[in-house]
């Protein structure tokens, strides 16, 4: 009998640590799944106070508008000035080889950024989508006449040229390069014409964990005709260092070099549209994408969704790193096939 009470408890404590261990795999299973799918839950929707349109996190919430600025990027314009302070940059061509960048600072506005250029409609539409006040210097007649007639809320450096409070020029540089913004002049000038500098914009989605790509890319080189632009990738800051051929994109002032998280590469359909070699460019239709992040590629797609270039893959929005990004729009006829890639 007493043998049978001990062989009874033996395979009751079997049962149970098996129960048991059951039960640990189950709950060890459920963390697993939590903690994957609280990896993917885009930033914004966990409850923290973060920078839309980086998704760093911040010790307030911004409540000031998007700045939406056109940079020159002629060579003789380099290097420039306030670039390591952008949210995004979207770098767009604009007559000839030659692109010309719109920078969008939020979390971060440096007192002064240039030089300043003039006006084209695929920027100030996305300026305007984005929700963000546009600045420039000059525009065609029919262009200005857009933006008057309502195309977007915008500072015009014509207006305010060398007053030293909005604008000013610079010695060392000659004209059309040598126009600065000063952004402490921005309020002022923007309520005087009656527009509102407080208005958070929509977060973007990003992504807390890991990425989901397995193809490796280290040095991405992107041709604009004469102009090569790369971007070199580092391990170490896990951040992607930018070039115009061989000169490495830095502040003007202390060389501070821009360092992205985020680099999009998409392509559309342009059209030159006049003498001049004003384009239009189709940033409605979607099309082909390459998305690199974290010394990775992933071949997406992107979307124009709700005013905003994003990647997509088998219709969802692929989450940003947070950190600041920089979007290189290439037109169809060289496509995202041109773009070299090393591991």
């Amino acid at each position: 009998m007493k043998k049978i009470v001990i062989m009874a408890l033996i395979f009751v404590s079997v049962i149970l640590v098996a129960c048991n261990g059951d039960d640990a795999k189950t709950s060890k299973d459920q963390q697993k799944k939590e903690t994957s799918e609280q990896m993917r839950e885009p930033i914004e929707s966990m409850g923290e106070n973060v920078a839309p349109l980086t998704g760093e996190p911040l010790d307030e919430p911004l409540t000031h508008r998007i700045l939406a600025v056109m940079v020159n990027n002629h060579p003789s314009a380099r290097p420039q000035s306030g670039l390591s302070q952008a949210d995004i940059v979207f770098e767009i061509l604009a007559e000839g080889n030659i692109t010309r960048l719109l920078a969008m600072f939020h979390s971060q506005v440096p007192d002064v950024i240039g030089p300043i250029r003039s006006a084209r409609p695929y920027y100030f539409n996305l300026a305007d989508d984005y929700g963000a006040l546009y600045i420039y210097h000059g525009a065609a007649g029919f262009i200005e006449k857009m933006l008057q007639d309502g195309a977007a809320d915008y500072l015009n450096g014509a207006y305010y040229d060398n007053n030293q409070t909005l604008f000013k020029r610079e010695s060392f540089r000659v004209a059309p390069h040598n126009s600065y913004l000063i952004t402490a002049g921005i309020d002022e000038a923007a309520t005087s014409k009656g527009y509102t500098v407080e208005q958070s914009p929509d977060p973007l989605t990003f992504n807390r964990g890991e990425i989901s790509a397995s193809e490796k890319a280290s040095e991405i080189s992107i041709s604009y005709g004469n102009d090569v632009v790369r971007y070199l990738y580092n391990d170490e800051a896990k951040t992607y260092t930018r070039y115009n051929n061989q000169s490495q994109t830095k502040e003007l002032s202390d060389e501070t070099p821009i360092m992205l998280d985020n680099v999009f590469i998409l392509e559309t359909y342009h059209e030159v549209v006049d003498d001049a070699g004003r384009r239009e460019v189709d940033l409605a239709s979607g099309g082909r994408a390459l998305l690199f992040q974290q010394g990775y590629v992933k071949r997406v797609n992107w979307e124009n969704i709700d005013g905003r270039l994003l990647p997509v893959e088998d219709g969802e929005v692929v989450p940003f790193v947070p950190g600041q990004t920089w979007v290189n729009v290439v037109p169809t006829s060289q496509g995202i096939d041109q773009v070299s890639l090393t591991e």
